[in-house]
């Protein structure tokens, strides 16, 4: 993301996971198609983070979520948004 907002929008994020049981790790910087990686008993998460007003992802990088290879069972990949000051995100499960 890049941004200040889009770095609170990731710490949020893993605030929420970690409470949930995850342990997390912020790749923002990485420039991947994943922000957050999270890790749990039974799975394991990756999740881009989006913050702001619509749209949220380009057409490309959508599609570039939807094509990342991951395992049958055991990995999901979501897209989690963050409007203005919303308190919980929307989650979308990225087929």
């Amino acid at each position: 993301m890049g941004n200040r907002k889009g770095s609170r929008a990731e710490h949020k994020t893993i605030r929420v996971l970690e409470a949930a049981g995850y342990c997390c790790t912020r790749a923002a910087g990485s420039l991947g198609a994943w922000d957050v990686i999270a890790i749990g008993p039974g799975d394991v998460r990756l999740v881009q983070v989006k913050s702001g007003k619509a749209p949220y992802c380009s057409p490309a990088e959508r599609e570039g979520l939807e094509l990342f290879q991951v395992p049958p069972t055991g990995v999901r990949k979501e897209l989690w948004r963050w409007r203005d000051w919303a308190r919980e995100p929307e989650i979308e499960v990225v087929p």
